[in-house]
């Protein structure tokens, strides 16, 4: 796990360019405190910068850049490959293995891409990276990234000079960087809490795709379209096509040893290792295999919050006792958790706005006093129809459409009132999303996704923050997405939500809130269920072996159960949140009216304030919950406070 950086000039680099590389390096000392180091070509215009945090080959043999054994390959490489013993055996095999210099998988990857070129050795790669790879023979840079974007690299042209980096930290410190906020991609983080790739909070910088890659031959080269050498769509559709036929049992046994497989190849380091433990299905099972295949206690971490609605922590400790676990876990106190805040538009390059950003950063800082790698059991509800929203949505698109749209114009037509009393008896059921907000609010929402023409539009309806016409963002047209593109042809309504959600969801919500955080603690986090022989698995296994008798994750829980007895997980799921609506009306209101300050939005020119102040009155006054709408408002506004 690293930083890297670098830019791509046109011209010859003039002669500040080692400075400028080691500065935008330098900014991503958080995610590589173990060394730097820069490689430069002047007559080519290239530049490469790399920041080390050392999990494999510790030696000078593990540095980079580096330069392949041939001398026409150099890489800055973050990330991880997990079989690349493997790789060397095959290479080896082959009369294609150069001498080796040391043990580390960037060696690996560079013999690779020598001996079979980019895209085969990408494709023949297990694990979670993001790359700039420089080509002296062709004089060409190529950007790329893993299949499901476990590792993130932003990259645009500024005044005529390509840059990139892992974070946009690592861009702004280059004297070429204009910046200038992009207000469609504001308007899409109020509306989703995160700004969905390829787009990024800055014009013209944009997050590269995960499974593509970009070979520029000169800066301009940035426009066009990335190729993708892996496509979870097209892995999707071809699931679709052929589905699995495999017996619950063969099932279940096949995910067993493709988990099995996955964590061996993960537990790869020469630094401790441990995981973090929610008491969860997902984090269950990941850290039951990780237990079953270790001669030693595995080191498992979790917090515990005050608010007993939010805190998972006993049943964290059931599981870890059980597995005989080496645990650790640590009260969290609501002061504690909010003394981050302060510090979030510093760990996250753009604006970010999933609350659970908080509580990440405090496990990942309690994990990173013992091991330096940590595994994570992410992944699990987007593979397996995990999320309640999959089966209330699945149920309402089982209703006739035309009785459906009724409905939705019935709930218009009638007062407010009227129905919040009537349904307020089947509250609790509804999904999260379908909960927050004043009665009215909720009506709305829920009108809408009952009145959707499509039940891709259902999902759709669902899942947004802010209502279609209601954003503040001033003069804001909303860029082309997967949450707005055609959905596959996939006959199941929900494996097509949950190809939304790893389209978009997984890789620009959930895995940037871990890797920010767990970065900004110098911690490696790796997610064994997002091994893409596990992914390509369960996108070809059938929907009746995810989803079962109104349950998700049948077939994940069949193979937990040979581990850790179900009572001890079996519960109605939490999430990993903290209790933002409370805080915003009690110890945040200082912080958070100051960043709602009339003057100052206006100033700012971003937002209208009359829309944003209505809501927070609303708030304040009790009347209304109106907290996951303001929370990417406040994300914003302290974001462009801090990096103005």
């Amino acid at each position: 796990m690293c930083g890297i950086a670098g830019f791509f000039a046109t011209n010859t680099l003039p002669q500040q360019a080692g400075e400028w590389v080691r500065a935008m390096g330098d900014s991503l000392a958080h995610r590589g405190p173990d060394g730097r180091d820069e490689w430069l070509d002047e007559g080519a215009g290239i530049a490469l910068a790399h920041r080390r945090l050392s999990i494999v080959d510790l030696s000078p043999a593990g540095r980079q850049p580096m330069t392949s054994a041939d001398g026409r390959w150099v890489i800055v490489f973050n990330g991880e490959i997990y079989n690349h013993p493997e790789l060397r055996r095959q290479l080896e095999a082959a009369g294609l293995a150069p001498v080796w210099r040391g043990h580390s998988d960037t060696e690996t990857l560079l013999a690779a891409i020598a001996a079979w070129g980019l895209v085969t050795a990408l494709q023949r790669a297990v694990g979670m990276f993001a790359m700039a790879v420089w080509d002296r023979q062709s004089r060409a840079l190529t950007l790329a990234r893993d299949r499901l974007g476990e590792k993130p690299l932003y990259y645009g042209v500024q005044n005529g000079v390509l840059l990139f980096g892992s974070e946009l930290k690592a861009l702004r410190v280059h004297p070429a960087f204009s910046g200038g906020i992009d207000s469609g991609a504001l308007s899409l983080l109020l509306r989703h809490g995160y700004v969905p790739a390829p787009w990024s909070i800055y014009r013209g910088i944009r997050k590269l795709l995960p499974g593509t890659l970009l070979t520029l031959s000169r800066p301009s080269d940035a426009d066009t379209a990335p190729t993708a050498y892996w496509s979870v769509q097209e892995q999707a559709m071809a699931g679709a096509r052929d589905p699995l036929s495999l017996s619950d049992a063969d099932a279940v046994e096949t995910l067993d040893r493709l988990l099995r497989q996955s964590i061996e190849g993960q537990r790869m380091a020469d630094v401790p290792l441990g995981a973090f433990l929610s008491g969860g299905i997902d984090s269950s099972t990941t850290v039951a295999v990780m237990q079953a295949l270790s001669s030693q206690p595995v080191r498992t971490f979790t917090i515990a919050l005050p608010d007993a609605t939010l805190d998972e922590s006993a049943h964290a400790r059931a599981v870890a006792r059980h597995l005989g676990t080496q645990h650790t876990e640590l009260m969290v106190t609501a002061q504690e958790a909010q003394q981050v805040i302060p510090k979030l538009p510093g760990l996250y390059c753009e604006p970010f706005a999933d609350a659970s950003q908080i509580p990440t950063f405090l496990v990942s800082q309690l994990a990173r006093r013992d091991v330096t790698v940590a595994l994570s059991g992410d992944a699990g509800d987007e593979l397996f129809c995990g999320y309640d929203r999959y089966h209330w949505a699945q149920r309402v698109a089982a209703v006739p459409l035309a009785l459906r749209r009724s409905c939705g114009a019935v709930l218009r037509a009638l007062p407010a009132e009227f129905w919040s009393a009537l349904l307020a008896p089947v509250s609790p059921w509804l999904p999260r999303e379908l909960r927050e907000g004043d009665r009215a609010d909720r009506l709305r929402k829920l009108a809408s996704v009952l009145g959707a023409r499509r039940n891709d539009d259902v999902y759709r309806q669902m899942v947004k923050f802010w209502p279609d016409g209601h954003s503040p963002v001033l003069g804001a047209t909303e860029p082309l997405t997967a949450f707005t593109e055609p959905v596959p042809s996939i006959p199941e309504f929900a494996s097509r939500m949950m190809l939304l959600d790893l389209r978009s969801y997984l890789p620009d919500d959930i895995l940037v809130k871990v890797d920010r955080a767990a970065m900004a603690a110098s911690l490696e986090t790796r997610v064994p269920l997002l091994d893409h022989r596990i992914v390509e698995f369960a996108l070809r296994l059938p929907l009746q072996q995810k989803m079962r008798a109104g349950q998700g994750k049948w077939v994940l829980r069949q193979v937990l159960d040979r581990y850790v007895p179900r009572a001890l997980v079996e519960r109605p799921k939490l999430g990993f949140g903290i209790p933002i609506h409370a805080w915003l009306r009690g110890p945040l209101r200082g912080w958070a009216e100051d960043l709602l300050n009339e003057s100052s939005l206006r100033q700012a020119g971003q937002l209208d304030p009359a829309p944003v102040r209505q809501l927070w009155r609303e708030h304040l006054a009790g009347r209304n919950d109106w907290g996951y709408r303001l929370w990417p408002v406040l994300m914003f506004e302290a974001w462009r406070r801090a990096n103005s």
